[in-house]
């Protein structure tokens, strides 16, 4: 019987991030507990969404790959997660005269009084929630 596969992802992403980053990928696929068609379909797929890389290395004269965490594209490294709970109340959404505006339009976005007051109160909570211990 197959494994759901997807189900492991964020665990093998959770063990190399424990083991510093990288893991050899024999390693990885018994702490899974996975068979090498169910483990190198795994690595494969994560492979492919970029969140790692595999790279061929020699241990005790056999060859394996590392496992190694991708690097994100943002400067320090963090993954970041998008949440679209942020938007979800801009004024827009409701704007009696949205197919007028528009950058250059008579309307338009930067001088618009609603999306400066929602901007305002979203930038308000978040410093609000920075300084929250």
């Amino acid at each position: 019987m197959v494994k759901q596969l997807a189900s492991y992802e964020d665990v093998a992403l959770k063990l190399i991030r424990e083991n510093g980053g990288y893991m050899l990928q024999k390693d990885l696929w018994k702490k899974l507990k996975l068979d090498s068609r169910e483990g190198s379909r795994l690595v494969a797929r994560l492979v492919k969404r970029g969140l790692i890389k595999r790279e061929e290395v020699t241990v005790n004269g056999r060859k394996t790959f590392k496992l190694i965490l991708a690097k994100s594209n943002n400067s320090d490294g963090l993954l970041v997660r998008v949440s679209l709970r942020s938007i979800l109340n801009i004024p827009c959404t409701t704007c009696p005269i949205i197919d007028r505006c528009g950058v250059g339009n008579f309307y338009e976005p930067s001088t618009c009084a609603l999306m400066d007051s929602w901007v305002s109160k979203i930038a308000s909570s978040r410093k609000l929630a920075a300084s929250t211990p």
